[in-house]
């Protein structure tokens, strides 16, 4: 399926380049939560509207614990607040997109290790309905593999980047592939484990995943999402975006939007997660910038504006 051969890069050529170019980052600002105790929130969508009002996602625990719970909430004041009556999940990292009439949310869901005493495994699950008030859980994915996500394609059918993350097996650290569907029913676990890989997109060494697809004019997808490593500080992980042409599967080559210094310094959750910003979500305004909503340190949530990465590719 995927012709296209783009340039393979590793992070240190990604940040190389990155930091050649001429980039307008600006209004970094930490996000402020309140009705959730002394509780972390992290990992958040970007807003969306639900019922006339904007809600963000975002992950919900303590700083010592993985156990979260996602909560939806709303800005008063300038302090963002549990939405009264939204549901809350027992998952992490969450996202969401429109398909159809439907609003899907998603996130990881974590339970106990079959086969290792003491541990997590973890999936990606799906709820779909009219608005938060009426999502109900309609699709769980393969054991083992975070970051599925959705996007409405240009001709009504539904695009699925999966991450398989099978050491030893397809996707080894974590690797990115995508197939296409034209209904629910066609969205099934062998479909995933069996969707091709984009070719040329990460090292062995490294790994990476999508957070949010983004529907472009003339038909190509906006893929935002993170490349990782391990490092002499850690784990690092850098916001990155490129895009696909799901008629012809050519892509093009993954640019990192950001990277830690660009945010307000705070806390991470481990010494070893200083340098993570996990993308959360893309707002792009019709001004040419866009506002990056993100982790940072596994221990809070921030958001930026840059430049928007897509427009290029709709011009």
């Amino acid at each position: 399926m995927f012709q296209h051969r783009p340039s393979l890069k590793s992070v240190d050529q990604l940040l190389q380049e990155f930091m050649s170019k001429d980039f307008n980052i600006m209004n970094a600002a930490k996000l402020s939560f309140t009705g959730i105790g002394d509780k972390d929130v992290y990992n958040i969508s970007a807003p969306f509207e639900d019922a006339g009002e904007f809600v963000i996602a975002g992950r919900v625990e303590s700083r010592d614990s993985e156990h979260s719970e996602v909560y939806f909430f709303v800005e008063k004041e300038g302090q963002w607040l549990p939405r009264e009556d939204a549901p809350v999940l027992r998952l992490q990292d969450p996202f969401h997109t429109r398909i159809g009439q439907d609003l899907i949310v998603g996130g990881v869901q974590t339970f106990p290790h079959p086969k290792k005493a003491n541990k997590l495994m973890w999936r990606t699950v799906f709820y779909k309905g009219a608005d938060l008030a009426n999502l109900n859980l309609f699709f769980v994915g393969p054991d083992g593999m975070k970051d599925l996500r959705l996007v409405e394609l240009h001709d009504g059918g539904i695009g699925v980047f999966t991450r398989p993350q099978w050491k030893g097996k397809k996707g080894g650290r974590g690797k990115i592939g995508f197939f296409q569907v034209s209904s629910w029913e066609e969205l099934t676990m062998s479909a995933i484990v069996e969707a091709p890989l984009l070719d040329q997109l990460f090292y062995d060494s490294e790994w990476g995943g999508a957070n949010e697809a983004h529907r472009l004019r003339g038909g190509k997808i906006g893929v935002l999402g993170h490349i990782a490593r391990y490092d002499k500080r850690g784990r690092s992980y850098y916001p990155m975006v490129f895009t696909l042409d799901p008629q012809t599967g050519e892509r093009t080559d993954v640019e990192l939007i950001a990277v830690r210094a660009h945010f307000v310094p705070g806390p991470s959750k481990r010494p070893d997660l200083e340098d993570v910003v996990f993308s959360g979500g893309l707002l792009r305004h019709e001004d040419g910038t866009a506002t990056l909503y993100a982790g940072t340190g596994d221990a809070e949530a921030q958001r930026i504006t840059i430049d928007d990465p897509f427009i290029k590719y709709e011009t």
